[in-house]
């Protein structure tokens, strides 16, 4: 008998999701905006490998793109260092502003040359795009959060990106595109679920503005929102993408950034949550943009030694209630990192896919888009709620 669809769904989600990563994000420069080499990611993923009293080994890592900043399509030297440090490797196209992914392609094709399956066999995802969808969306728009791209020019790239690397060692890495989970749980987005093999999340309870956002409160914020995506997931796997919370820089409504409340925040949602459970890249090991307030990064001068105490504890403050699970059709979407849409980090501006200038990919629209409204969910999200009672 042949497997049913459903079968080989399955299947594939539970080889998707085999192994819960631990990662941060990584952007392609630095924080005055020149590029990182390859010595820079070494740093990065040398500490990220070596933090005091982590719950587990932090020996991955999220990338924007796949080409060298401020060249035209040279591979990234964080191929190099994370070969060098046995580093696993999710990549990004970016997808804003756009109409062909051609140099992320060659890119790629360049390093399966150069580095062969030492560079392969650490690929362990491939997202098309990033927060396009809440770009692309009425409350991006409102926002001004940047270009975007629609579900359409998303399924198509992630048909240019399959054709393309068809008989390659990438051809069976699985493919995912990252997004805010408002943007999720708006019907309009379900062909890209349909499309990916796993759904990547952003999601920040610090940017829940008027849904009672205080650090307290940030677990079930948290919560709601992954509830959310798992309702209308289809069983995919989810991959928590971005998330985190600030230890200095102003308030946000009733979230107030601290190292005691970053603290609190990576013990909540961090240990109780995702670690070990839940594919995860932190935001983030180090920061990459001095024009955002905001600081998140755990280390300072990427240092072994954080900014507090990584250890997880044994019991948490968090309890699921059913209200915590219902969408608030108000304030913020849960997305506002520092890594946002103004440019990419290949060296493209996101409104031209020519420039040659470069600037760290989603690294500078942080407070256009942290005030994202929920109000778009619609029916499908309310379906797949009841779906999880």
């Amino acid at each position: 008998m042949r497997p049913t669809a459903a079968v080989l769904a399955g299947a594939l989600a539970s080889t998707v999701s085999a192994e819960n990563y631990l990662g941060f994000n990584s952007g392609a420069t630095l924080p005055d905006h020149s590029a990182k080499f390859k010595k820079d990611f070494l740093a990065e993923f040398t500490t990220a490998q070596n933090l005091e009293n982590a719950p587990g080994k932090f020996n991955a890592v999220r990338l924007y793109t796949n080409i060298q900043a401020y060249s035209e399509d040279d591979p990234i030297e964080a191929f190099e260092a994370a070969i060098e440090t046995n580093t696993k490797l999710l990549l990004g196209i970016w997808t804003s502003g756009t109409d062909s992914i051609d140099r992320d392609i060659k890119a790629l094709k360049k390093a399966i040359s150069k580095y062969g399956s030492k560079f392969t066999d650490l690929v362990i995802g491939m997202s098309v795009g990033s927060e396009d969808l809440y770009r692309d969306s009425e409350t991006g728009h409102k926002n001004k959060a940047g270009i975007g791209a629609g579900p359409q020019v998303i399924v198509k790239f992630i048909n240019d990106y399959k054709k393309a690397f068809a008989g390659t060692p990438l051809a069976n890495v699985p493919i995912g595109h990252v997004d805010t989970w408002d943007a999720w749980t708006n019907g309009t987005n379900k062909i890209v679920i349909d499309a990916v093999d796993w759904i990547g999340v952003d999601e920040y309870p610090y940017y829940e503005n008027g849904k009672g956002n205080n650090i307290e409160n940030s677990g079930q914020l948290f919560d709601r929102a992954y509830a959310a995506v798992e309702g209308v997931a289809g069983g995919k796997p989810i991959w928590v993408t971005e998330t985190g919370w600030p230890s200095s820089g102003p308030d946000w409504d009733l979230a107030v950034p601290s190292v005691e409340n970053a603290k609190y925040y990576w013990d909540e949602v961090g240990c109780r949550k995702l670690f070990g459970k839940v594919p995860t890249f932190w935001y983030n090991l180090r920061d990459s943009n001095p024009d955002n307030e905001m600081k998140f990064a755990i280390t300072s001068n990427l240092s072994t030694k954080p900014l507090f105490d990584l250890t997880c504890p044994t019991t948490f403050k968090t309890t699921a209630t059913m209200t915590s699970l219902l969408p608030s059709a108000t304030g913020g979407s849960g997305s506002g990192s520092s890594e946002s849409a103004s440019s990419n980090a290949s060296g493209s501006s996101s409104g031209s896919s020519n420039a040659s200038g470069s600037q760290d990919a989603d690294e500078n629209s942080a407070t256009a888009k942290a005030a994202s409204a929920a109000a778009v969910l619609g029916l499908t999200l309310v379906a797949g709620l009841f779906a999880l009672f």
